[in-house]
This record gives C-alpha cells, structure tokens and sequence, in this order.
C-alpha cells in the first residue's frame, strides 16, 4: 500500500470522513476531512494531518476547524512525551503514544497495527484523547483485546464504555457498532 482513499459516515446522523493514508519511508501520514454534527447539535468541519514514525507511534497531529480560528498542534518524541505547537512542553499528556480522535475511526488503526496482538491476547494503552469540535486534549487509559484477526473489543477504561471493532487486513474499521461505518470504494 502506498496510498489508500478511505471514507467513513456516522452510524447514523449526518456527516462524512475522507481519509487519505500514505506510506512513507518512516512511518504513515494520514489527511482527513470530517464533517459531523457537535452532541449539541452544530454542524461542523474538522480538517486534521497525523504522522506516524515506523513503528505507529504518532510523531505529531494537527486539527484546524474549518471557518475558525481554533487549532491543535501536538508533537510527540514517540516514547510518551508531547508538547504544542510552539514547542512548549505538555506534563499532562506524559506517558501517551497514541491518539484517540472522537470523531474518526482511523485513530484506532495504530495501536491495533502497533500492538500487534494474537487472538485472545490484549494490551493497555494511554492515548491522547481529542474531542471534537471543542479540539480538547487529555490523558485516556484504554484497552485492547484481540478477539479474531478482523476482530477486537475496544474498551475506555476510564468509563467502561466497551465497543467491537471489526477491521480489514491493514486495521481500518470496517465496523465501529453505533459509532461509525465505512463506505465503499468505488
């Protein structure tokens, strides 16, 4: 694969993802456009940029809401230490490699491609957790459990709140039950 066009919707609601997804020489870089409606019911448009180092660990991510002046910069040196945009560093978010984007299913690829867990086996995780529209940022304890190769129990361990995944042979969601499913290629 060196480059995929993917696109998901909301399970149900209105709303779009369009991904693009590349392979680089270290890593993956992903472009994505969202557009969704807020819990409080205001339509909006997310452009966001995140780039993995080889082993799927997110070096940076960018989010920018389209018709505002709000945006998220985060970089990260890969081994859970991050800071914004101008280089200030984020204590809070210590200990995270991954990214969880509220409003995308992409997010969950990497730790399932970084993980790498056999079937029954599971792996706890820090992500970043980013809420959209609002581009909040803050620490969330989660975990996965590998349940068949194309299958996977997703659980926010904060909350309890637990989803099955169903992925294709590179870790997109094909399938995030109540939340989101992915569109045909054409």
């Amino acid at each position: 694969m060196n480059e995929q066009h993917v696109a998901w919707a909301p399970w149900s609601g209105p709303g779009h993802e369009h991904l693009v997804l590349r392979e680089i020489p270290r890593g993956l870089t992903v472009h994505s456009s969202v557009e969704g409606v807020s819990p409080e019911g205001r339509p909006f448009s997310l452009r966001y940029f995140l780039r993995t180092d080889s082993a799927c660990r997110v070096r940076e991510v960018e989010l920018a809401l389209l018709g505002s002046d709000s945006q998220l910069v985060l970089r990260s040196d890969g081994a859970g230490l991050w800071s914004d945009g101008k280089g200030r560093s984020l204590p809070e978010l210590n200990g995270c490699i991954d990214v969880d984007l509220s409003v995308s299913p992409f997010t969950h690829t990497l730790p399932i491609r970084r993980l790498g867990l056999a079937p029954d086996s599971s792996d706890d995780i820090l992500a970043v957790s980013l809420s959209a529209p609002s581009l909040a940022a803050r620490p969330a304890r989660q975990r996965y459990l590998c349940l068949e190769p194309d299958r996977y129990l997703f659980e926010r361990l904060d909350s309890g709140a637990r989803s099955e995944l169903r992925v294709d042979s590179l870790g997109l969601v094909l399938e995030h039950p109540g939340l989101f499913r992915r569109l045909p290629s054409r």
